[in-house]
């Protein structure tokens, strides 16, 4: 039984009561969102998570982190440092993307070593297999893609990013409008060459029943993929992007009918002025099914900085309903991330999810920084570190560039406001 048919029938999980825990929120309205389909909790049956997180209506901005090897860089251990820092760094969930190396034995140890929800687009490991032994991406069956879903389903993961929504008629909008970047989603680009070379229906789309029966076998949570998504400011909120949300409805609709449990993955890049109306249409297409978004970026032109220009974007999704958001690195448009980007990205998105909860109203949002403000008027300078988002960093700047100044810190000594204040305020008639 999932989660989703465990909630319809009035039935609390474990895994219900220790989300409504760590939410501070009540369970028989979580378990009413779930039930509706509001709320998703991704957890494979073949799991014991030690951290179980919910998306979704009324509850903490989640952040993911992806991680993954590739051709060039190929060695786990590299891969497992990354894992170990997003965990370290606050992640709520991470995805494996790996293409390079044995995957089901880098999958395996990031399993073993992850103890939050983890999650793959499966379509990556088709790729490489059928590349290897067919030479190309457009010799992939219908029946490699239900092996390799089932396959990873079986070894644990929790959630999975599949692009049921590029289908032929999503195609044939893109390429009437035209598009500056094309296809910048690697799944959806692979779809996009398979559906064009074979003339046929994406097998996800085609054979979406035999999906949704592994997903219900398993309890996966289906991560509808926006293969579509735009991957530069002048491609936003175009007709490709909203026709493959309509498609995605549509399919959210099947997965709750079927038991499962569906999300929907977001943009991309899109300018400031089009975030908030970005996340009503997918609310609204979707039936209010959680909004996992990349970001948004909100500009194209800060490679290096790109965990800042999704950060911005992060904040106003979230504060207009995205649920959950997947970090974007330092890195992003350059290069495989190092540890130091995942550490980046993390902190970078959790400070737009926490920025969105607290107008958001969630419970405890707004005292965290209460919590601050009191302790800075103070002057604990322990207080302070031990509420910082990153405490880490904060402790490592404080010791260097304050360690050895009394009471106040290094920037204005002595001539600190609050200082200079608090001698006088209240104690001196006017």
């Amino acid at each position: 039984m999932t989660q989703l048919e465990a909630a319809r029938k009035g039935r609390i999980t474990e895994e219900m009561e220790r989300v409504a825990q760590s939410e501070n929120v009540n369970i028989d309205v979580l378990v009413k969102h779930v039930a509706a389909g509001s709320v998703v909790i991704p957890k494979n049956v073949n799991r014991d998570l030690k951290r179980v997180e919910a998306v979704g209506l009324g509850l903490r901005t989640k952040v993911n982190a992806n991680i993954g090897t590739s051709a060039t860089f190929p060695d786990i251990k590299d891969e497992l440092a990354k894992l170990q820092a997003a965990l370290d760094a606050g992640a709520d969930a991470v995805m494996d993307l790996s293409t390079g190396g044995n995957l089901t034995d880098i999958r395996k140890a990031i399993l073993e070593n992850c103890d939050v929800a983890l999650g793959t687009v499966p379509i990556y490991e088709c790729a490489v297999d059928v590349v290897g032994e067919h030479g190309g991406i457009v010799k992939i069956t219908g029946d490699d893609l239900m092996g390799t879903i089932e396959r990873q389903a079986r070894q644990g993961i929790d959630f999975m990013t599949l692009h049921c929504g590029v289908t032929l008629e999503s195609i044939s909008r893109m390429r009437d409008q035209g598009r500056l970047m094309d296809v910048t989603s690697r799944g959806g680009a692979f779809l996009v060459n398979w559906i064009l070379a074979n003339g046929k229906e994406n097998p996800l789309y085609e054979r979406y029943d035999d999906v949704l029966a592994i997903a219900r076998k398993y309890d996966i949570t289906l991560s509808l993929g926006d293969g579509f998504r735009p991957g530069c400011l002048a491609d936003a909120t175009d007709r490709a992007q909203v026709q493959e949300l309509i498609i995605l409805g549509e399919l959210v609709k099947r997965a709750r009918e079927a038991g499962v449990q569906a999300m929907v993955e977001g943009p991309g890049h899109v300018p400031l002025n089009q975030i908030a109306a970005n996340m009503q249409i997918q609310k609204s297409l979707c039936e209010g099914a959680p909004f996992y978004v990349l970001g948004p970026l909100v500009t194209d032109v800060a490679p290096g900085y790109d965990h800042i220009t999704s950060a911005i974007g992060g904040a106003i999704a979230a504060m207009n309903g995205a649920d959950f958001i997947c970090y974007v690195t330092p890195s992003e448009h350059l290069g495989l991330p190092t540890v130091q980007d995942v550490k980046e990205g993390v902190i970078a998105a959790r400070i737009a999810g926490h920025a969105a909860d607290i107008v958001k109203g969630l419970p405890g949002a707004a005292e965290w920084d209460r919590q601050m403000a009191i302790a800075r008027k103070d002057r604990d300078w322990e207080k302070q570190l031990e509420l910082a988002i990153d405490p880490v960093k904060a402790r490592e700047v404080y010791n260097k560039r304050s360690g050895d100044v009394d009471e106040v810190c290094s920037m204005c000594g002595e001539l600190c406001a609050m200082k200079v204040v608090e001698e006088y305020l209240g104690k001196t008639k006017i």
